[in-house]
């Protein structure tokens, strides 16, 4: 009987996905142009769909293919520029030419600009803090059924949602050690600690849920463990981080590329 659920079930989720375009939201997606609620709904659908999942993945590793080809264009088309600019100017000097060299000079300016990056000055720990950090807000996955009881789950919520990090670390405790494998919980247990400025207790779970690196929260879990570093002083493990974030193209990684550029 649950193996010809379970079938209905992913028939309809591909009817589902095949019915909904979800070109649309994947692209807002990875772009970070998602409001928080349809974050938050997405990565219930991620959760929910592993055809989803998939196409995330192979849509990042296009994007970042075609990243590395149009940079590669705009480097050319700089020196094809460059090269003009430097043809010696005929002695007998036209308006013409002065407006071109003008023109040239203004492209130069543009394309060099898409590609340059002005570093700005360094921030310190608690600028970078401030400048980067948006308050987590989960989604609401369904929870196993084989939990009886998911009274420690939603109570923890609700002191989550009302800012009560202290309760909230609490209640998500005792929800991780009822199951040890619910990484929404083990996630949202160092969240609420790293909320309460226990750093330590925080770097535990972001480390748990980063070693089973067999769910959907791994990207956070790394974004919040290199908070809790710059929160510590511990600038070479986040640089460290930071950039495996960054190369991994995921959610966080473009304020992960910003902060390893403004970071003493």
């Amino acid at each position: 009987m649950t193996g010809n659920l379970n079938i209905i079930s992913n028939s309809l989720t591909y009817i589902f996905m095949k019915t909904i375009d979800f070109s649309y939201f994947i692209e807002r997606y990875i772009a970070r142009e998602m409001s928080d609620a349809e974050r938050i709904w997405f990565e219930k659908e991620l959760e929910d769909s592993e055809n989803l999942r998939k196409e995330v993945y192979l849509r990042k590793q296009t994007d970042e293919v075609l990243h590395n080809k149009d940079i590669i264009s705009l480097r050319n088309k700089l020196s094809s520029i460059e090269r003009m600019r430097v043809v010696p100017v005929p002695e007998k000097r036209t308006r013409k030419s002065v407006y071109l060299k003008s023109a040239v000079i203004v492209a130069i300016i543009v394309l060099t600009g898409s590609l340059a990056i002005f570093p700005g000055r360094n921030l310190n720990n608690d600028e970078i803090l401030s400048r980067y950090y948006k308050e987590y807000k989960p989604a609401s996955p369904q929870r196993s059924l084989e939990i009886k009881t998911d009274d420690n789950f939603t109570q923890a919520k609700e002191y989550y949602e009302s800012h009560d990090y202290k309760n909230a670390a609490l209640y998500f405790s005792k929800v991780v050690e009822s199951n040890p494998k619910d990484m929404s919980a083990t996630l949202l247990n160092g969240i609420s600690n790293y909320e309460d400025k226990k750093y330590r207790e925080a770097k535990q779970s972001f480390g748990i849920v980063i070693n089973d690196n067999k769910n959907l929260f791994v990207d956070q879990a790394q974004w919040y463990l290199a908070l809790c570093y710059l929160q510590t002083d511990e600038n070479d493990k986040a640089i460290k981080l930071l950039e495996t974030i960054r190369n991994e193209g995921g959610f966080y990684s473009k304020d992960a590329k910003k902060i390893i550029k403004r970071i003493k």
